[in-house]
């Protein structure tokens, strides 16, 4: 049996090798969209991150005939109502940067008043067959949202949220703290335990502990 090949829906090298180090051992090979040439730009217009995880799995497994896999996250926050959500990316505007957007969730949350805010991390992950068929993988962490930055690793919204029983915001941890509880971390776990109950392929002995071991 050839290897079943899954493309990422990423330009991203640094995530499809993520992939390839976790999945390692397993009949799968991980490619790019730069395996891909032409390959379309969906808008992630969707109003839920599975929507656009959907949207974007769908999209390009049709154009490349492949099992397309793609993924949306971001933060959501009780006292906003959901916000940022899926606009997490592009909090303050367009082409926002993370400086930008964490300064106006900040601003926007010390006019609510208080001081920590209960918010969660969201991941969802979409697997597209050719055909259209999706199934859906999710990962989700908890947590509160402070009021001052802490901490010079990570990216977005990582100085603000410390996780739930944690002391340190993701930004303060290292790469490998964070991967064990982040909900891209959960979210890649289901898929590495789900994958083999819905395609054809022998998962390699220890394939899920390696990857529990990388997070």
């Amino acid at each position: 049996m050839l290897p079943l090949e899954i493309v990422l829906a990423t330009r991203n090298p640094k995530k499809v090798e993520e992939l390839r180090r976790m999945f390692v051992g397993n009949e799968i090979v991980f490619l790019g969209l730069n395996a891909f040439p032409g390959s379309p730009e969906v808008a992630e217009n969707g109003s839920t991150f599975e929507e656009n995880a959907d949207l974007k799995s769908r999209a390009i497994a049709g154009y490349t005939q492949c099992h397309a896999l793609a993924d949306d996250s971001g933060l959501v926050v009780d006292a906003l109502g959901g916000a940022p959500g899926v606009h997490s990316a592009r909090f303050a505007g367009p082409g926002a940067t993370d400086a930008q957007n964490l300064h106006l969730l900040l601003a926007t949350l010390k006019r609510k008043g208080g001081v920590d805010h209960r918010a969660r991390f969201e991941c969802a992950l979409s697997l597209c067959d050719p055909q259209g068929q999706i199934e859906r993988f999710s990962g989700v962490v908890h947590g509160t949202i402070i009021a001052e930055p802490r901490g010079a690793n990570g990216f977005g919204y990582d100085p603000v949220f410390v996780p739930d029983g944690e002391r340190l915001t993701f930004a303060q941890m290292s790469a490998g703290q964070k991967d064990r509880i982040s909900h891209r971390g959960r979210a890649l776990e289901a898929l590495a335990k789900g994958l083999p109950k819905i395609l054809p392929i022998k998962t390699a002995e220890g394939a899920v502990d390696r990857l529990v071991s990388l997070r």
